[in-house]
């Protein structure tokens, strides 16, 4: 048994957190949800007992016994609560970009590197929606081929911008202003996500870049993406092209996604099945298909990968992390 807390219990991926704590089960012997001071005091259901939400400061925090925290906070309060956190013997798994990069915190897709989980580390770093998806996808073929390259390009849904995105969209359908992007997102597509750099990327493209390298330990792997916002409320789908380091077999391809944990091999062509955002929603795992060789350099395969964003993109890994550790 252990005990909990959600910060940022309130919002959309804190949310979602709760949902699926309340469905796998685990031992939680007490459960805490911290929120801004604007949700304080309010009630929230868990598995049928109603609590307060309290908010999320240091004198709230330090006065309970609480094992670990799920941080569903941006990167500007993850960056104030998870040391406060750890500096009351607290483990953070935080859902945000604050800590990916630094070179002191691990970076965990259970599916890939759990191993990282055995260091000491009082905070952990979930990835980016985009980069889980891809990486649970290209992990098999990494295994076992090798790459070289890879290009990203994503196809991602309103709700990565949060309820700022999808109301955007919704208003969009029938005609009313954009309040959060910068053009309307109803009916067309922004090749636009995050802030753009100096060198024309943007840092959602980046953190792709980064963080596939970083979790799966090749700084020498050679990676590039470009990043788009769809009019989809939810799953994000992400085209990939690879280059192999080794000459690989199409049907041994096909045949080490039926066998990967986490991964559904949704590709029948002729019967026009192939993932999409519908398909992923609510699921759990990643959907890959559109499987194909690419013709056009030596080893090279394309093929696509669709998973539920705000779920395994965001809430499930942070939970996955947490079930590792207990």
């Amino acid at each position: 048994m252990f005990n909990l807390a959600i910060f940022g219990a309130t919002g959309m991926v804190g949310q979602k957190m709760k949902l699926i704590l309340e469905e796998r089960n685990l031992p939680i012997k007490n459960i805490y949800f911290f929120a801004s001071e604007k949700s304080a005091g309010k009630e929230i259901s868990f598995m049928g007992n109603d609590y307060i939400i309290e908010e999320l400061c240091e004198e709230n925090i330090k006065n309970k016994d609480i094992d670990y925290a799920l941080s569903a906070l941006d990167s500007d309060l993850a960056n104030t609560f998870a040391p406060i956190a750890a500096k009351y013997g607290i483990t953070t798994i935080d859902n945000s970009s604050a800590f990916r990069m630094n070179e002191n915190i691990s970076l965990v897709v259970p599916e890939i590197n759990k191993e990282e989980l055995k260091k000491d580390n009082k905070i952990i770093a979930s990835p980016n929606c985009s980069t889980i998806q891809s990486v649970v996808a290209l992990y098999p073929i990494y295994k076992k081929y090798g790459i070289k390259r890879i290009i990203y390009t994503t196809y991602q849904a309103v709700s990565g911008s949060g309820v700022n995105g999808i109301n955007d969209l919704r208003t969009g359908t029938w005609g009313g202003e954009n309040n959060f992007y910068p053009h309307q997102i109803a009916y067309n597509i922004l090749p636009h996500i995050d802030d753009f750099l100096d060198d024309g990327y943007t840092k959602e493209e980046m953190k792709m870049v980064n963080e596939t390298k970083k979790i799966f330990n090749d700084y020498d792997l050679k990676i590039t993406a470009t990043a788009a916002r769809v009019p989809v409320i939810n799953s994000h789908l992400v085209a990939i092209n690879v280059e192999t380091e080794k000459d690989f077999n199409l049907d041994d391809i096909f045949n080490l996604f039926k066998e990967e944990e986490g991964i559904v091999l949704y590709d029948d062509v002729k019967n026009n099945i192939y993932p999409t955002p519908l398909e992923s929603a609510g699921k759990n795992e990643v959907f890959v298909g559109r499987i194909r060789r690419d013709e056009s350099i030596e080893n090279g395969l394309n093929l696509i990968c669709v998973s539920d964003n705000t779920r395994k993109g965001a809430a499930l890994n942070t939970i996955q992390i947490l079930e590792e550790l207990i």
